[in-house]
């Protein structure tokens, strides 16, 4: 394998879990590799490099950081040639649990020295390229909100808290309609998720995905709930009492529209927020991403 490029993100996850990028760089070394390490904090500068490395026909391309991250890099890298590799620093990395790819960064490097690759799907929401979920309504809300505490100084978790509290007390609805599979729904929701493949929504696996090949989306509409039934709701996801049955949920499809009565929305792409036009246009790219995989 050629001298490969490693996008290191120093601001993703926990401070304490954040590689220099020396140690980087030795950790492929000591696997016969030969890395360039770049260290870039904002994700335009991210996919720009990524971007970059696709147009020079570099085999591999390496995203070191968080979900947010790897989405950026990823987003580039559809439809062609160049492999995502991933080094999981984040604080969830839930691209690379559902890949099974090692959370450590030794084992992760060993996925990508092995060499061994397969083509997994990704999402699009008017041409913006997620890996792992989209969401219109109370979350990217929340996001923005966590953000503007995170720059007035509260750490993550503090400003995600009290974000997500700000919100449940505003608690605004969304009206919505959905058409997907030849349906049409009408909604007043509080939010709309649509995954890149389908996630489970009960029980002690809730979030996690079997498989990132299978060309469909996951689209999933609570019916109209209070605050303390979205709650309930949540709670009753993590201890498998989900009864898909009350909510309206459309499954395993390939595409979809979603029409609001404002002309432009928030809309969250794996954590990152983007003010989109309506309606919102979401597709199935099948296998359009090269991947390592263990």
């Amino acid at each position: 394998m050629d001298c490969v490029t490693v996008i290191l993100n120093p601001s993703s996850g926990l401070a304490y879990r954040r590689p220099d990028p020396a140690r980087v760089g030795q950790i492929f070394r000591e696997r016969g590799l030969s890395v360039r390490v770049l260290s870039l904090d904002r994700l335009d500068a991210i996919a720009s490099a990524a971007r970059q490395a696709a147009a020079n026909r570099e085999r591999v391309v390496i995203a070191a950081g968080g979900d947010g991250t790897v989405s950026a890099v990823a987003s580039t890298l559809v439809k062609t040639n160049t492999a995502l590799g991933v080094l999981p620093v984040g604080t969830f990395n839930h691209f690379a649990r559902d890949m099974q790819i090692p959370l450590d960064l030794a084992g992760a490097a060993e996925v990508i020295a092995r060499g061994k690759v397969d083509w997994v799907d990704v999402g699009s929401v008017n041409g913006r390229i997620f890996v792992n979920n989209s969401s219109i309504g109370i979350y990217p809300n929340i996001v923005l909100l966590r953000e503007f505490g995170r720059r007035r100084g509260r750490s993550k978790w503090t400003a995600f808290a009290r974000a997500t509290f700000a919100m449940l007390r505003r608690f605004p609805f969304l009206a919505v309609r959905v058409e997907a599979g030849g349906e049409a729904v009408v909604a007043q929701t509080p939010f709309v998720f649509v995954g890149n493949n389908e996630y489970e929504i009960r029980g002690l696996e809730i979030g996690r995905r079997s498989s990132l090949a299978e060309g469909r989306l996951f689209l999933y509409v609570p019916a109209p709930i209070s605050r303390l039934g979205l709650i309930w709701m949540a709670l009753n996801a993590v201890f498998g009492r989900l009864d898909p049955g009350r909510t309206l949920a459309m499954r395993e499809i390939e595409e979809a529209w979603i029409t609001t009565r404002k002309k432009r929305l928030r809309v969250s792409t794996d954590g990152e927020i983007a003010v989109l036009r309506s309606p919102l246009h979401y597709r199935s790219l099948p296998r359009a991403l090269k991947v390592f995989v263990p």
